[in-house]
C-alpha cells in the first residue's frame, strides 16, 4: 500500500506541474497526453505479443502519439490514413495476422488518444480557467479510484464484478463516489478562494456532478478493460507505475471521465468571473 501512495503522489505532483508551466510552456500537456497515449497502446502491442508485426505496431504507435496534436480536421485526417494502413496490411500480411488481432488494436487506437485528446481540449475550452478543468478531470477519475481503493479494503463485503474483477466491492464504489464528490467540491472551494480569492467562483453544482457521475464513470472504465484483458487473455497490462501496474491500469478510468468533463463543461461552464 506504502508504494501505491508514493506512485499515486508521485503522479498528482506530475499533473500539478504540467498545470503550473501551462503558460511558459502550454506544448507540455500535448507531448505528455501523447506519451501516455503511445505508451497506453504499446502496452497493449506487448500484451497482445504483435511487437514483431511492425505492419500492425508501427501504424498505431505513430496515429497514438499524433493524435494528441491534432485539431478536429487532421484528427479526422489522422484517422483516416491509419485505417487505410492497417487494413491494407491486414490484407497484405493476411496469413501471419487475424481479424481479432486488427479490431481490438483499432478499436483502442480509435479510443484511448481520442478520449485523452479531451485533456487538451479540455484546456482549450478557457484560457483563463483550462487548466483547472484539465486538473478537475483527471482527479475526479484518480479520487474516484483512490477512495474505492480505501473504502473497500476496510469496509468492503459484497462484491460489486466478481467475475469481471473480483476485489471491487458495493461498499468500495459507494465509498469512491462520496470522496469523489468531496474532492471535487474542496477543489472548486480552494479555486475560488484562495487561488483566485474571490474574483473567480467555480460552479459546484457541476462539480457535484462531475464527482458523481465521474466517479461512476471511473468504475465503468476500469471494469470495461479489465474485460479486454480477460477477453484477450492478457493478465497485466504492465508494472511501469509501481503499486499501480501500467498505464493503462492507472489511465482507463481517465479515458472514460475526461470526454464526460469535456461535454458537460461545454454545456456548462465550471468557472467563471
Amino acid at each position: 500500500m506504502k508504494q501505491r501512495i508514493v506512485s499515486g503522489a508521485c503522479l498528482v505532483l506530475f499533473v500539478a506541474a504540467i498545470v503550473v508551466f501551462n503558460h511558459s510552456f502550454p506544448l507540455a500537456l500535448n507531448i505528455v497526453v501523447a506519451l501516455v497515449s503511445a505508451a497506453g497502446v504499446f502496452e497493449l502491442v506487448k500484451a497482445m505479443d504483435l511487437t514483431r508485426k511492425w505492419f500492425l505496431c508501427g501504424p498505431a504507435l505513430l496515429a497514438a502519439a499524433v493524435i494528441p496534436f491534432c485539431n478536429e480536421e487532421t484528427e479526422f485526417l489522422a484517422y483516416c490514413l491509419f485505417t487505410l494502413l492497417v487494413f491494407s496490411a491486414m490484407i497484405v500480411y493476411h496469413k501471419e495476422t487475424t481479424f481479432k488481432e486488427v479490431g481490438v488494436l483499432y478499436s483502442m487506437v480509435v479510443l484511448i488518444p481520442s478520449a485523452l485528446q479531451c485533456l487538451v481540449s479540455l484546456r482549450d475550452l478557457s484560457p483563463d480557467h483550462g487548466m483547472f478543468y484539465v486538473l478537475i478531470a483527471v482527479l475526479a477519475a484518480w479520487v474516484a479510484d483512490a477512495g474505492a481503493y480505501f473504502a473497500g479494503t476496510l469496509f468492503g463485503k459484497h462484491k460489486l464484478c466478481p467475475e469481471i474483477s473480483p476485489k471491487k466491492t458495493v461498499e468500495g464504489a459507494i465509498g469512491g463516489v462520496v470522496v469523489n464528490v468531496a474532492v471535487m467540491l474542496l477543489c472548486g472551494l480552494l479555486f475560488s478562494e484562495f487561488y483566485y480569492q474571490g474574483t473567480a467562483h467555480a460552479d459546484y453544482g457541476v462539480l457535484f456532478l462531475i464527482g458523481l457521475f465521474g466517479a461512476v464513470l471511473s468504475i465503468l472504465g476500469d471494469l470495461s478493460f479489465s474485460i479486454i484483458k480477460r477477453s484477450c487473455h492478457i493478465k497485466d497490462f504492465g508494472q511501469v507505475i509501481p503499486g499501480h501496474g501500467g498505464i493503462l491500469d492507472r489511465f482507463d478510468s481517465v479515458i472514460f471521465t475526461a470526454p464526460f468533463v469535456y461535454l458537460l463543461v461545454g454545456f456548462l461552464p465550471l468557472a467563471g468571473a
